[in-house]
């Protein structure tokens, strides 16, 4: 981690955008890759080394997916608002307000994760019935989650710590340290089940772990810096203007991300009213479907910290072209990933297992979720911008409208009538569909209340 010590900055407010884009962007997208990589090693590992009892091991990792999901999805969101506050005020100049917000964010993630991790566990259990988990692999679901939920701290500490290093445009840091501890990952993985016997307790405990090492990791790096985003310990504490400043901001971002995965949740209800071996074909699709997300939400987030100085800096024309260059690129780039993934799907779903029928029902769900993927790409820069510019509650209720509202319908009223992984799987694009015309209504509404363009 001594690169930490070298600012790798991205100047967002000058000269070429489309290039430096891609320099943001690909990092973000290798280091939520790698985040998703946890879940799937723990699948590929109780998938291939615990015995006869492997398929309801496996079932219970990934009915854990939505849960885990909506947890990294509200927590990425809420660190979203330091991201933002802190390119902001490095596009006005004002390094004290970096300096309050950087130390400010440390305490306030610790705060946050371990008030989940405690709540996480008098709600585990009846998570584990609302998503409706077969009898058969309830008891290791249950304890999948509540190992889980006790890395809670060090999760969003972690994204705390990244969105620091984002905000001025250091993509690289962050990816560094994930990636060394995805490594202790899967050797622990393997290191508990296969050595400990610990089947799917063994795995939830190494991702704990390696958690640990990738949050302890980039905290380091902080301490390291020569900016004014360095962290020093003997100034940290909780600055309560700072921390509403940040909440206000981040916590309708987690919310809006969570809402997704609130949504998921009545997805995941639909296929576990079908048998284990449904539930086990959405699992391995899921984690497919996961990385083309991770590299769509990458280029939301450089839309978010690229939009967000130049507003601090008043460059509403930049603005606009950031917008443009950020539509393009993540069109182009979901079109790829989602049609390559469909392409090689069956090869890649045979990471997480080798039974034909799973295969086959995890084609039939890639088919309505990663060919279409480049709607939800555009869901999402729309907030993206929106954010930079300081508005974040709009784009979390036309979330909830858009994303929650219509998948409720879909599962109450026209799922059952029509009882099929098709039927079942299209609310996805047609609930992106129906979220993007709200946010790009929203945003053209905001962007003419911007006046005085500079040139």
């Amino acid at each position: 981690m001594q690169t930490a010590t070298k600012p790798q900055h991205l100047d967002m407010l000058n000269g070429p955008i489309w290039n430096k884009l891609p320099r943001y962007a690909l990092p973000v997208a290798a280091t939520g890759i790698l985040g998703q990589l946890f879940n799937a090693a723990d699948i590929a590992v109780v998938g291939n080394f615990t015995g006869d009892m492997r398929t309801a091991a496996v079932a219970a990792v990934g009915a854990n997916s939505p849960v885990i999901g909506l947890l990294l999805n509200l927590f990425i969101g809420i660190a979203l608002g330091a991201n933002v506050v802190i390119a902001n005020a490095i596009g006005r100049g004002d390094r004290e307000t970096v300096h309050r917000a950087v130390h400010t964010s440390i305490v306030t993630a610790l705060i946050g994760g371990v008030i989940v991790a405690i709540f996480g566990q008098f709600i585990a259990a009846g998570l584990m019935g609302l998503l409706n988990v077969p009898d058969d692999v309830y008891p290791l679901a249950l304890a999948y989650l509540r190992i889980y939920l006790l890395g809670m701290p060090v999760i969003l500490l972690y994204n705390f710590e990244a969105a620091i290093f984002r905000s001025v445009g250091d993509t690289k840091v962050p990816l560094i340290a994930l990636t060394v501890s995805g490594v202790l990952n899967v050797i622990l993985n393997l290191f508990f089940v296969i050595v400990c016997k610990l089947d799917v307790a063994g795995v939830a405990l190494a991702s704990t772990i390696a958690q640990c090492v990738s949050a302890g990791l980039i905290l380091h790096a902080l301490t390291k810096v020569s900016d004014c985003y360095a962290l020093d310990f003997r100034k940290v504490r909780l600055d309560l203007n700072m921390t509403k400043r940040i909440l206000m901001l981040g916590v309708p971002a987690g919310l809006q991300n969570a809402i997704f995965a609130i949504a998921n949740l009545f997805i995941q209800a639909g296929v576990n009213s079908f048998d284990s071996l449904m539930v086990k074909g959405n699992s391995a699709a899921a984690n497919a479907d996961a990385m083309i997300y991770d590299a769509m939400a990458a280029f939301y987030m450089a839309c978010a910290s690229f939009m967000s100085q130049n507003y601090g800096a008043g460059k509403w024309k930049r603005m606009d072209k950031v917008l443009r260059n950020c539509i393009l690129l993540s069109v182009v780039v979901s079109l790829i990933l989602g049609g390559g993934s469909y392409l090689f799907g069956p090869e890649l779903l045979k990471i997480y297992t080798s039974d034909p029928k799973v295969i086959q029902c995890g084609m039939e769900i890639l088919l309505y979720t990663t060919v279409t993927y480049f709607m939800c790409g555009l869901m999402d820069l729309f907030p993206g911008a929106l954010r930079g510019m300081g508005y974040s509650a709009i784009p979390m209720l036309l979330s909830i409208i858009g994303t929650v509202g219509t998948r409720i319908v879909w599962i109450f009223m026209i799922f059952p009538r029509h009882r099929s992984l098709d039927v079942l799987f299209i609310s996805y694009p047609a609930s992106w569909l129906i979220t993007i015309i709200l946010q790009v209504i929203c945003y053209f509404f905001v962007r003419k209340r911007i006046h005085n363009p500079l040139p």
